[in-house]
């Protein structure tokens, strides 16, 4: 046990292994049903507090989030951070997504962050915590070590997360002592929906631990308007809640329904038994969701389907769940049925089964693909010709302006018409000379554009760092491997009139070279070979060809931290997305995708790749 004061913030694991907080608003919602205790119900609907997390259930004795719809399980984690950091004074960093909307960074790096701000700092690298970024404050933009890509970042001010002072459990189980209390305990939320949780759990206990309930007579009903909680599970366990009714619509009468439940368990149920391992004080611990089996989830669903009925709360349809599922059908009978009493209108079905790769296929089924020579590039740790010298490069695609306008240079953010505010190593240029880029007009210190280019990739070419027009040829640092193409014979969903182009790209691990985050450094080398998938169109050619450019050009991987894992120096996708799911679309990396083609080339284009490029390559 620790003695100390700290802000308790709430987060969850997603698909990549990173834990994400939820709001101060949420996490306020979850630490009152937490202080409220057992008598709460052990489960937390966040829906209440923010609409957008409405299919979202907290259960908090196996400490995992649930999703009504889908039936998709994450643990969450109730973790504390110092009174003075970020969370202790509701400032939120948040970096802007593509598509225009703002995502707050993990709870470690905002806190990194407004370390930094606070300590007036022009600047923080995140490669100490793992990231391959650095946080400009002057201009408020994220970039990306490797690629130069910039973001824009804000920081606002938002709830402060809720405090806990006195002694703080290192578990996060639940129940938790809460410490000295500051606020009356909160009465458990009468709404429809947690009603109907807290009845289905109290029916789990009856039904999984007590023994078999006699038929239901008339005189053993409950009065109208009032569920009766079912007995202890056995001599001297207590009742799981602090009241012994709960009140629901006067013209309701749904003991009687759970009774029944109650009254139809298998006769190989015996008085006693646990439905969960006892505690260390002998007692029978609380039945979680996760924790049943599919028969008592499947009375569960029928017994509150008829509760609901009975109560009049709309009911909804739930089709195709016989057979096996990644979700299980009693579950998702609950799912539709909780969803059902907040008003959702929800028909569930199957979920698609994950599909990566296509059918087995033969060597004899296998083709080259027309128009496209070969069926196989390798890269080598050949760098792009260079020019002599920094300054010899950049005078190609710069002009001298003798009269600088007075505006900021968005590099060093000082006035155009005083020296460069670089304070880094100094180039051998004046700072106080001014250039315009030729084809974008744009314009800087030259002392600053030397002091950017000598930071990147050195390999001749410039991207303005304002609307990103690329001057050159750009180059990656992409380590030595392999990518092979061809055709196989099956069709991606959304493109049944056309075959399939598979990539297969093949890295192994090496020795991190020049160019590279860490020199002399071995790298490491995940999930090769890696399959990609594109319709044997028109333009699925296309974007082919191009790929094939951005092969030769090292631009399809780089060496960095990854955004899966978290580990460091491995080889991770450089800006350029692929499509590794063949039959379906779970993760967002797969087809159907109407988008997808024009918004690869659109990436491509980013990086200077055009059918221009094609014709570049061939010169």
């Amino acid at each position: 046990m620790l003695l100390a004061s700290a802000v308790v913030v709430w987060e969850w694991l997603n698909e990549h292994g990173r834990w994400r907080p939820y709001s101060p608003a949420v996490s306020h919602h979850i630490e009152a049903v937490v202080r409220a205790g057992p008598r709460a119900g052990g489960s937390v609907v966040l829906g209440q507090v923010d609409s957008r997390l409405a299919p979202y259930i907290i259960d908090l004795q196996s400490m995992n989030q649930f999703r009504q719809d889908t039936g998709t399980l994450r643990p969450v984690r109730r973790n504390y951070y110092d009174p003075s950091s970020a969370p202790g004074k509701g400032v939120v960093w948040e970096w802007e997504n593509d598509n225009g909307s703002w995502t707050p960074y993990d709870m470690e790096v905002g806190i990194t962050i407004q370390h930094a701000y606070e300590k007036q700092h022009p600047w923080i690298d995140l490669t100490s915590i793992g990231f391959s970024y650095v946080i400009d404050f002057n201009t408020m933009g994220q970039i990306n070590r490797q690629t130069q890509r910039q973001r824009r970042v804000r920081r606002r001010l938002d709830l402060i997360y809720p405090m806990v002072t006195g002694t703080l459990p290192k578990a996060q189980s639940w129940p938790v002592s809460p410490g000295p209390a500051t606020s009356p305990p909160t009465p458990p939320c009468t709404c429809p929906q947690c009603v109907l949780v807290m009845s289905v759990k109290a029916a789990v206990v009856n039904g999984s631990t007590g023994p078999l309930q006699p038929s239901v007579t008339r005189k053993n009903m409950a009065p109208p308007g009032v569920v009766k909680l079912p007995p202890p599970p056995g001599p001297g366990a207590k009742s799981l809640y602090s009241t012994d009714a709960i009140q629901v619509p006067r013209k309701t009468a749904p003991s009687q329904m759970i009774r029944r439940q109650a009254s139809s368990m298998p006769s190989g149920t015996t008085a006693g038994s646990p439905a969960s391992p006892p505690g260390p004080n002998g007692k029978t611990g609380r039945v979680a969701l996760a924790t049943l089996n599919r028969t008592n989830l499947q009375r569960l669903a029928i017994a509150q389907s008829r509760v609901l009925i009975a109560s009049g709360v709309p009911t909804v349809p739930v089709k195709n769940l016989n057979g096996s599922s990644p979700v299980n059908p009693a579950l998702a009978g609950i799912t539709g049925i909780l969803m059902s009493a907040a008003g959702l209108p929800v028909c569930l079905t199957r979920p698609p089964k994950l599909v990566l790769h296509p059918p087995p296929v033969s060597k004899s089924e296998i083709k080259s693909i027309p128009g496209v020579s070969n069926t196989s590039r390798k890269t080598t740790k050949k760098q792009a010709k260079k020019g002599k010298t920094p300054e010899e490069v950049l005078k190609k695609y710069l002009q001298k302006v003798r009269h600088p306008p007075d505006e900021d240079c968005t590099i060093c953010m000082e006035r155009l018409t005083a020296p460069s505010g670089y304070k880094g190593p100094q180039p051998t240029v004046k700072p106080d000379l001014v250039g315009k880029l030729s084809r974008c007009g744009h314009i800087y210190h030259i002392h600053c554009l030397v002091a950017m280019y000598n930071n990147g990739n050195k390999d001749g070419s410039l991207q303005c760092p304002t609307c990103k027009t690329i001057y050159g040829v750009k180059t990656g640092t992409q380590p030595p491997g392999k990518m092979e193409y061809h055709l196989i014979p099956h069709s991606l969903p959304g493109h049944p009139d056309c075959k399939t182009i598979r990539i297969i790209y093949s890295i192994p691990p090496g020795i991190q070279g020049p160019e590279h985050p860490n020199p002399g450094k071995s790298f490491s080398a995940r999930g090769f070979p890696r399959h990609c998938y594109l319709p044997d169109s028109e333009k699925g050619r296309k974007v082919l060809k191009l790929l094939l450019v951005a092969w030769d050009r090292r631009l399809i991987f780089a060496i960095g931290t990854s955004s899966t894992t978290g580990e460091s120096d491995t080889v991770i996708w450089n800006e350029v997305h692929h499509k590794t799911e063949f039959g379906s679309n779970l993760t967002g990396h797969g087809y159907p995708d109407a988008n997808y083609l024009d918004n690869v080339l659109a990436e491509l284009a980013a990086q200077g790749i055009s059918e221009d490029s094609t014709a570049q390559e061939k010169d």
